[in-house]
């Protein structure tokens, strides 16, 4: 973006040396479908500037340099290219076709018990817009799902921009302070407070304003790796709220935990509030967050679901997962529970309190 300080800046080209310029022309127009903005000059043509699908190519007839690579998103990668995956030009320069919009790759299920602890140790990576990240699945249940505790240390504006994500599925939890968003389609900005989450449902506009000092989220997300795209052109707020909308087959939720229903949960000695998701998701996923209202009585549970995660988000407990040794864990740990491994709660403190997050939504 230029700026008042820098010089502006009104096209850009990419150079592709040749040795021949009508072979040139005649593929990036006729198999490409560019079209010629100049040439020059008249009487031997050396330099064609061609456009073309966003694109502005600087054919120079001579110029030094590699051919390079370049990468067309078709809506029929196939058609262009006869079934080929790329074709290559005259002078050597490698033409990628690929998908445009290409299906959402997500790896088969790849199950495994994990404990991951919140320690002074503990690693942060540096993320998008000047975010901490601490990986709660380093394995990821092979790529299928990513579990995120992120961080904001100071507060105040964050320099964040208007994106979505190609996902299945994405969550957001506040564990600690505050965070102010803006989200397409849903009114005016909102404040996310400790207890609180978003569900992203797939593709919606959103943009991270501000945030209190000591920020923490709890993020998950199906798959693991996925596409973030920014959004140049639209403006956040919209200036609508529209909260029935569709994204993806599901609905952005805003649960408030000020405003929350407390019923008992599946396990005896505890209490739990519905985070809305499962409704929202049309049952793709579930989420919930149980506390101590009783005395626990440390029953067996399993279950036969793709993904099923839980952060201790107050208090302590010991985890007694079949054929493994007891885990204590306390505030910030958290584990992912395979399908069919046995596991009880134990010695749970009156104050204990996890996040939990299934899907499907069913467990």
């Amino acid at each position: 973006m230029a700026t008042e300080t820098t010089p502006s800046i009104e096209t850009a080209e990419v150079v592709l040396p040749c040795g021949n310029l009508d072979d040139m022309l005649t593929f990036f127009m006729d198999r490409l479908g560019f079209r010629i903005s100049t040439i020059f000059p008249a009487d031997d043509p050396a330099i064609a500037v061609l456009s073309g699908h966003g694109l502005t190519v600087r054919i120079e007839r001579g110029a030094t340099g590699t051919p390079g690579t370049l990468r067309l998103n078709c809506s029929d990668p196939a058609a262009l290219g006869g079934g080929a995956e790329s074709l290559t030009a005259p002078n050597g320069t490698i033409i990628e076709l690929v998908d445009a919009n290409p299906p959402l790759d997500i790896p088969p299920v790849s199950q495994s018990f994990v404990v991951t602890r919140l320690s002074e140790g503990s690693e942060w990576s540096a993320g998008r817009a000047g975010m901490g990240y601490r990986d709660l699945i380093p394995e990821r249940e092979g790529g299928r799902f990513i579990a995120s505790h992120i961080r904001i240390p100071g507060g105040g504006p964050v320099p964040d921009y208007v994106h979505f994500h190609k996902v299945r599925f994405q969550m957001i939890y506040c564990y600690k302070g505050w965070v102010r968003v803006a989200y397409e389609d849903q009114g005016e900005p909102m404040v996310l407070r400790a207890g609180d989450c978003f569900l992203q449902p797939p593709e919606i506009r959103h943009r991270v304003l501000e945030s209190s000092e000591g920020l923490e989220v709890i993020e998950l997300g199906c798959p693991a790796d996925h596409i973030t795209g920014v959004d140049h052109d639209m403006t956040l707020p919209t200036g609508r709220t529209l909260p029935d909308r569709d994204f993806g087959g599901q609905r952005f939720v805003f649960h408030q935990a000020e405003k929350a229903d407390w019923q008992p949960w599946r396990l005896a000695g505890f209490e739990a509030r519905d985070l809305g998701i499962g409704a929202a998701t049309n049952g793709l996923a579930g989420v919930k967050v149980a506390r101590v209202s009783g005395t626990p009585q440390g029953e067996e549970s399993v279950h036969d679901v793709e993904f099923l995660f839980h952060f201790v988000l107050e208090g302590a407990l010991t985890l007694a997962a079949r054929g493994n040794a007891p885990q204590a864990l306390k505030a910030g740990d958290c584990f992912a529970m395979p399908a069919g491994m046995s596991y009880t709660f134990n010695d749970c403190s009156s104050d204990l309190e996890l996040l939990e997050v299934a899907l499907p939504a069913a467990f």
